[in-house]
């Protein structure tokens, strides 16, 4: 499998990302094939499974035979479960990692202290690295920890 990985373009830009290993890299270009598939990270969270569902029964009322739309906002029902499980374990094994070194650990550490549960604050860090590993791919640039800096917040 390594064989065959490091002979796709990409690999070396995947690669460069800290926290994803040689075995992390070839699967995730394994899986994806192209970074193209997906126009936004959004769409590349949803595909790992790290996209949040949002469900509402009711978007419109009636009120005095009026319809309009209903002030109650759509309740959050969790992660989304059609999703590839190889690449979530491999982005959330990699978030485990990048929460305790730099860049990652000040943004889960200012998350944390702010009062969110520190799983979540892990699930935002594997989301970052998935988009950081798309917009890689992507760009066609290596890793660079320099522009990691300015998203933390």
């Amino acid at each position: 499998m390594l064989k065959e990985a490091r002979r796709h373009p990409a690999y070396k830009l995947v690669n460069s990302v800290p926290w994803l290993g040689p075995i992390s890299a070839a699967q995730i270009i394994a899986v994806v094939q192209t970074p193209f598939r997906f126009r936004t990270k959004r769409q590349f969270w949803a595909y790992i499974g790290l996209g949040i569902e949002t469900r509402a029964s009711a978007e419109y009322v009636v009120t005095n035979g009026k319809v309009h739309k209903s002030s109650r906002l759509p309740s959050t029902r969790g992660l989304n479960q059609n999703h590839n499980p190889l690449l979530k374990r491999v982005f959330k094994t990699a978030a485990t990692s990048a929460c305790s070194s730099e860049p990652f650990k000040p943004a889960y550490d200012a998350r944390v202290e702010k009062g969110m549960d520190p799983s979540l604050a892990r699930l935002t860090i594997a989301r970052k690295l998935a988009a950081t590993t798309l917009s890689i791919w992507k760009t066609g640039k290596p890793f660079s920890p320099e522009g990691m800096k300015n998203q933390v917040a």
